[in-house]
């Protein structure tokens, strides 16, 4: 089935403009829905107020509306409805902008730092946060409603490949680069580096949080998949199974699945807990054998995203083709075309898939379906069960097997 395009937002070009260096490498919602960022390309980046896109879209069709839509969109935990109204911002990085991550505060949360006595920053409840990464290994840290800069964290070397901040509110953000480190920051420490991650052989491509905050997963060069303890900042495991480069991931929302892409035409879905691989989703038939898998093809798999129901996963590649996949079918659900696709990820609330391509985004409906009362119950216990607590459970053995994602 084809996927109904619900709009688009065009990167403007002047007739001089060449379309090298206007790669959209990295596009991302903010946790509470208000803000859509994405790479233009060079050093620019635009952050936009994700409601007034909608409204844009359903009153001007698929194409990106001259006139903007006057929208009060109250956000979460504004305190005496200051800043109620999110404004647009074009951020000049000054720095090409391979990644960038949108990070929240909750107030209650501590920074790691034991000795705090003074800070030049108060991150309140009603902050939000916009990391980018610069090609010069820089990472600039800026608050979204204003589109001022905060912070300028400086110790890798070379390209910051990706960012990504914890989810439980602690604005610790991790970084992902081509010195083959992973670097961990407590921005409520000021932007505190706390920690270097290292092991990876060679290029660090992607990083991503389990939605309980406790592991980090983070691909790279040389089918590279690693599982870091967040608390002890330890390799967990080491995840072998792909044939090339792996270049994305993603954990499911209940964290039992861990989705990884590669340029070896596969996308895997794993078992993260015990290290197994659950799927296969390949975009290349009959799937290149290991000794060809790692050559040139128009195969390559550059981004994969969870959505917001579990049970769906989107992936695109050098075929110019989005797909979407259900976890339990073979083949995809929907597919898209999109060009020179570098990027993609779901809305806050799951209904709209992104894509970049060439300094635009491209949005796309997700397949909807009504989950089932048994998903929904697989996922509540998953969020708080591992599989090796799951296995343990006085049940019959079918559904273990449902519970751990093998049915």
């Amino acid at each position: 089935a084809r996927s109904r395009t619900v709009g688009e937002l065009l990167a403007p070009t002047s007739p001089f403009d060449k379309k090298c260096g206007r790669e959209n490498w990295t596009v991302a919602f903010a946790p509470d829905g208000s803000y859509l960022a994405w790479s233009q390309g060079h050093r620019i980046v635009k952050l936009v107020p994700w409601a007034q896109c909608l409204n844009n879209f359903l009153l001007h069709g698929t194409k990106n509306g001259a006139n903007p839509v006057s929208t009060r969109l109250p956000r979460q935990n504004s305190e005496g409805g200051q800043k109620n109204k999110p404004c647009e911002h074009i951020i000049d990085c000054g720095d090409i902008v391979w990644s960038l991550a949108f990070g929240s505060s909750v107030p209650e949360k501590q920074s790691r730092c034991i000795n705090i006595e003074w800070h030049r920053f108060k991150f309140g409840q009603d902050q939000l946060l916009l990391a980018t990464g610069l090609n010069n290994g820089r990472i600039k840290i800026w608050d979204a409603y204003t589109g001022k800069l905060l912070l300028n964290l400086m110790d890798h070397t070379e390209v910051v490949r990706d960012l990504t901040f914890a989810p439980d509110g602690s604005l610790i953000l991790v970084s992902a680069s081509r010195d083959k480190t992973l670097r961990v920051w407590d921005l409520k420490d000021d932007g505190n580096m706390m920690k270097v991650l290292r092991g990876h052989p060679n290029w660090v491509y992607g990083c991503a949080f389990s939605p309980d905050s406790s592991i980090l997963c983070s691909v790279g060069a040389s089918k590279a998949v690693f599982l870091w303890d967040m608390d002890k900042y330890s390799m967990l495991r080491k995840l072998e199974g792909h044939h090339n480069d792996v270049v994305a991931c993603e954990f499911s929302p209940d964290g039992a699945l861990l989705a990884t892409a590669s340029y070896d035409t596969r996308v895997y879905v794993w078992d993260p807990h015990i290290g197994v691989i659950l799927r296969e989703f390949g975009h290349l038939f009959p799937p290149p054998t290991p000794i060809f898998a790692g050559g040139a093809n128009d195969r390559w798999v550059r981004s994969v995203c969870f959505s917001h129901d579990g049970l769906h996963v989107a992936s695109l590649a050098d075929d110019k083709m989005v797909r979407f996949w259900r976890i339990d079918e073979e083949y995809p659900v929907q597919v898209a075309p999109l060009n020179n696709g570098l990027c993609c990820t779901f809305s806050t609330d799951g209904s709209v898939l992104a894509a970049g391509q060439d300094g635009s985004v491209y949005f796309w409906a997700t397949p909807s379906q009504v989950s089932s009362l048994q998903h929904l119950c697989r996922m509540a216990i998953r969020r708080v069960m591992p599989t090796s607590q799951v296995k343990n459970l006085p049940i019959p053995c079918k559904v273990v097997e449902f519970l751990c994602y093998q049915i």
